[in-house]
């Protein structure tokens, strides 16, 4: 407030209580300005004291999602090792596989191509 808003002020009290009551309406305006100061302070303080235990809640529901979150991924990556070992195994076992029928096509091609390029030894035995 400016200089001027505070004359103002003071002239409609002046005029609405008259001289002798304006020290009486004072000392009731500072009373009611310390009350009610105390009681914004009272409300802050309460405000504070339950947000601490706020914090504290939200705090151990962070650790126990963070917990979870952990438990969450050992168990994926325990068993995404576990598929990853068994699609090993059945590849290792499809190479194995392949590679005994390769051989044994091979040996009957070697044989098919020894009957189709010696028929007269072949026809003997």
């Amino acid at each position: 407030m400016g200089g001027s808003e505070i004359v103002l002020i003071v002239l409609v009290a002046l005029l609405l209580f008259g001289s002798k009551a304006i020290p009486d309406v004072a000392k009731t305006l500072g009373k009611a300005m310390r009350e009610f100061q105390k009681a914004t302070n009272e409300i802050k303080r309460e405000i504070n004291d339950a947000g601490g235990g706020i914090g504290d809640d939200i705090r151990d529901i962070k650790s126990t999602i963070q917990n979870a979150k952990s438990d969450i991924q050992d168990g994926i990556t325990k068993h995404t090792s576990e598929i990853n070992s068994d699609i090993q195994e059945i590849k290792d076992d499809v190479q194995k596989s392949t590679a005994s029928i390769t051989s044994d096509i091979t040996k009957e091609t070697e044989q098919i191509s020894e009957v189709i390029n010696n028929p007269a030894k072949n026809t003997t035995d």
